[in-house]
């Protein structure tokens, strides 16, 4: 995800239709991909990964101003041997005061947030 959108840049009928997908979703196929997240929300190009990344920002904000576990942490990135979401995600989540800053802390406090936003779903 993008540290350079700034906020608000969003879509809010995107961020929606984003969250209604990770909320009804089976558990199985989660995590899923910023890939497969642009292609079951029927995005084309352009910008088509920068706008989904752009609305789990809206929706990581929402979240921690609502106390709620952060959805985004349902979408990860392909890249790398691990599911983890893109750099993007820890930053603003450290932003938000939801993650610590400490990197050797990290993956741990995302998977523990992976599940309580897992188990939040409707």
């Amino acid at each position: 995800m993008s540290g350079n959108i700034t906020p608000g840049a969003s879509d809010p009928a995107l961020a929606e239709r984003v969250r209604r997908v990770l909320e009804t979703l089976p558990e199985s196929a989660l995590p899923m991909t910023y890939r497969q997240l642009a292609a079951t929300l029927g995005l084309t190009p352009p910008r088509t990964i920068q706008r989904v990344t752009t609305a789990l920002e809206a929706l990581m904000r929402e979240d921690v101003r609502q106390a709620r576990p952060m959805i985004a942490a349902l979408v990860v990135s392909q890249r790398g041997g691990e599911s983890l979401p893109a750099t993007g995600f820890f930053e603003l989540a450290v932003e938000l005061g939801r993650l610590t800053a400490d990197p050797a802390r990290q993956v741990d406090a995302y998977h523990e947030e992976f599940r309580r936003a897992l188990a939040a779903r409707g």
